[in-house]
């Protein structure tokens, strides 16, 4: 849909009616943006992996809100302990819905308040019923958004089993993911998640260390191989756990795994030097290595993708003003530019339409529909990502979301799953 799209017999853009409305919205159930300005200026501290963390958000935000965003970043599970131990150190939380089993129950965070967001109602049934847009249901093995959606009450500390008025954060974005390769230095088609432990690759694979990630992925692996057989890979039991540790570290013994990374530098890293050739991935850390000029796929498997997702969301010290602007961020986040910028990304965004209305034509058909692209593809900062006649890796959002195989998940045995971890790394 073009920019320049007009909503009928009125001569605006239908983009300008959506600002409208979602400000009008926004303004009307907060009542505070005038109020905020008039004031000392807002520094909103935001605490996240950094994936999202990016300067010309910070900077639209300066110019549509006056806000000053200031960035946290830090490593999955130092979010973690972060929200649970430093509540005070931040006044949103960029945080994966993963983590929200883990954090919840410490009773820091104040969750959402859903009457206060002025697109809640067009926010994708992944996070509020569990569904796809078109109602097919999604994957549940793992921790499905959905589960840890909604609370019971404003700041409660135990999960609501289906929607209320309050949601523990407002989803942002969200993605399939799958492994990375150097296309280039491999010469071959790549088709299963066995491949990482290929010993073709022999030290070019890396793996992600961190646990409740990083075992996502190597059951992927195992399922594929036909080595473990998972009730559900996001909720194993110590049996599986073991199984799944111990062929990981017969594979770090025969010298599989280059490296173990944590942070998303240093994935691309890897990389872009090709010390790595195949390797758990993030969808910003190929965008990266792209945008040197480095070839780099996002490559589709036959066995499905394990998937993510990611919101906003506040700690329960905050004062009324800061409460204030908050939600105004927030809404702000998905009313449509920030939407745009981040599917530029390869994420998805959690408000399709508003979306839709920042991106061109050629950019929308090739993101989210699967279509060629008609004129060179940009990243989010403008380095050219591929040529026009590319498609996306994994075609359109219905071929990618639709073969998500699992979630991201805090297991049952969350705790010896990581010391098992941890032994494997060490070993």
């Amino acid at each position: 849909m073009s920019e320049q799209t007009k909503t009928e017999g009125t001569g605006i853009t239908r983009r300008r009616a959506l600002e409208t409305t979602a400000l009008a919205a926004a303004t009307a159930i907060v009542g505070f943006p005038t109020v905020l300005r008039a004031q000392e200026p807002v520094t909103l501290r935001i605490a996240g992996t950094g994936v999202n963390a990016y300067n010309e958000i910070a900077e639209k935000a300066k110019e549509d809100l006056g806000f000053n965003i200031q960035y946290t970043t830090l490593v999955s599970d130092d979010v973690v302990k972060r929200a649970v131990t430093q509540p005070t150190s931040f006044d949103l939380l960029d945080v994966e819905y993963w983590m929200i089993k883990k954090i919840v129950p410490a009773g820091t965070l104040l969750g959402m308040d859903t009457k206060r967001i002025a697109l809640f109602d067009e926010i994708v049934p992944i996070f509020t019923k569990g569904e796809l847009p078109d109602g097919t249901k999604i994957a549940d093995q793992g921790t499905a958004p959905f589960e840890v959606s909604f609370l019971e009450e404003e700041g409660g500390k135990t999960f609501a089993s289906g929607a209320t008025e309050f949601m523990t954060a407002i989803p942002t974005v969200y993605n399939a993911d799958t492994l990375g390769i150097r296309p280039d230095l491999i010469g071959r088609p790549i088709e299963s998640w066995t491949e990482l432990l290929n010993p073709e690759f022999q030290g070019k694979a890396s793996i992600l260390n961190i646990p409740s990630i990083g075992i996502m992925d190597a059951a992927m692996v195992c399922e594929a191989m036909g080595a473990v057989t998972y009730a559900d890979k996001g909720n194993m039991t110590k049996e599986e756990i073991d199984q799944t540790i111990a062929i990981l570290t017969e594979a770090k013994k025969d010298g599989q795994f280059r490296a173990f990374w944590k942070d998303f530098n240093e994935s691309v890293n890897l990389m872009a030097s090709g010390e790595v050739v195949i390797q758990s991935m993030w969808s910003p850390a190929v965008t990266a290595v792209r945008q040197q000029g480095i070839p780099c796929v996002y490559q589709p498997l036959k066995e499905g993708y394990r998937a993510w997702a990611a919101g906003l969301t506040v700690p329960v010290h905050l004062d009324d003003r800061m409460r204030d602007a908050a939600y105004e961020f927030v809404n702000w986040y998905i009313s449509g530019w920030v939407g745009a910028f981040l599917n530029r990304q390869g994420y998805y965004t959690a408000v399709l339409e508003t979306a839709e209305e920042y991106m061109t034509p050629n950019e929308w058909g090739f993101w989210m529909e699967g279509q060629p692209a008609t004129a060179p593809i940009l990243s989010p900062t403008g380095e050219l990502l591929d040529e026009p006649g590319a498609v996306r890796d994994g075609g359109s959002y219905w071929e990618r979301m639709g073969a998500v195989a699992c979630w991201n998940a805090v297991m049952d045995e969350d705790r010896y799953m990581v010391r098992k971890w941890n032994e494997f790394i060490a070993a």
